[in-house]
């Protein structure tokens, strides 16, 4: 055998193994087989101009659902409703401004939905930011804090009266980092020390706190809420990590998120699961985490149920209730509440 057609066994063998590895792991995960039709229900998806979000679009899409995709870069929203609605051969797919960074762009957002009297049957909060720069939001919130929880927490608050009338689904998209996260009251807002890694973790744990907190709130109301962790996906969300951008990323990081990491569509699946699987209508469900399809164990300080409304007092007073004298200071809020005020 002369040297180039070594070479070509040897690019051969190596494609063969990448593609079995690839395809084999992306098996293991498992597809939502549910076959309901959504045929004049409504969804609202955040973030859904790439990655996980969009596909959850493109899931639901092809259930004959109305679907509102709730995006910042409208002009790339866009091209994904086009490239949604010719795929799922479903023109009931619209695009609206929605930034997760602007308290104002969510009360805009919810007064345009409710003028339209459009009322949502599955709200998918899945916009989120990952180890980005210290940057804040409008308001100035840390953007991890502000998007990942702030953003989806208001949002949600502003539209729970419908979602409770309409028995509602609600899926907050979370992280396994969650299990490392740790809510810092003292600097909640990573003002005294910003840590890219932390304040991405912290967040995540925000979310199944904040899921179990607004499923307490939910009993007996017919709506619904779970957390649901998509596993590690190749997309976008990665795109401020350094490691990514560097050298060492390209060599490492990129090939390791082709070769292990979860397309899209298999990230999806566990939402569409949350949003539509039968097994989840009684109130056991509610408040849980889901992965794979299936509900797993929520580590023991995200189940803390005085931080769980610490946090949701926090939340309250830094977006709802925000114009009070009282709320001057970010970090004296997040000290001072107590879960009886």
């Amino acid at each position: 055998m002369n040297l180039g057609m070594k070479v070509a066994s040897s690019v051969l063998l190596t494609g063969g193994t990448y593609a079995a590895i690839y395809f084999g792991h992306q098996m293991l995960v498992p597809n939502y087989e549910g076959k309901e039709v959504l045929t004049g229900k409504t969804v609202l998806v955040t973030g859904a101009t790439s990655g996980v979000g969009k596909a959850v679009a493109l899931n639901l899409a092809a259930k004959d659902a109305k679907v509102i995709l709730g995006c910042r870069d409208q002009e790339k929203c866009i091209w994904v409703r086009r490239e949604v609605a010719e795929k799922t051969k479903n023109e009931q797919v619209f695009c609206s401004m929605l930034d997760l960074a602007s308290l104002q762009s969510i009360k805009e957002f919810v007064h345009r939905m409710k003028s339209k009297d459009i009322s949502f049957d599955v709200v998918v909060n899945n916009a989120g930011v990952m180890r980005c720069p210290k940057t804040y939001t409008k308001e100035g919130f840390e953007m991890h804090l502000g998007v990942n929880h702030l953003g989806h927490f208001f949002l949600t608050y502003l539209l729970l009266d419908d979602l409770k009338s309409r028995s509602a689904r609600i899926i907050n998209v979370t992280d396994q980092v969650y299990k490392k996260g740790q809510i810092n009251l003292e600097d909640l807002n990573s003002e005294q020390n910003y840590d890219a890694v932390k304040a991405y973790n912290q967040s995540k744990l925000a979310n199944v706190l904040f899921t179990q907190e607004l499923a307490s709130r939910l009993q007996g109301s017919g709506a619904h809420v779970f957390a649901a962790d998509p596993g590690i996906c190749n997309t976008d969300i990665m795109r401020h990590m350094g490691v990514h951008k560097s050298l060492m990323g390209k060599i490492f990081v990129k090939p390791f998120l082709k070769l292990f990491g979860r397309s899209p569509d298999k990230g999806a699946q566990v939402i569409v699961h949350c949003a539509l699987s039968p097994d989840l209508s009684d109130d056991h469900a509610n408040g849980k985490l889901y992965r794979d399809n299936k509900e797993v164990e929520i580590v023991p300080h995200a189940k803390d149920d005085i931080l769980a409304k610490k946090l949701w007092l926090i939340s309250e007073r830094w977006t709802v209730n925000r114009d009070k004298p009282s709320d001057s200071s970010l970090r004296q809020t997040a000290t001072s509440v107590s879960p009886n005020s």
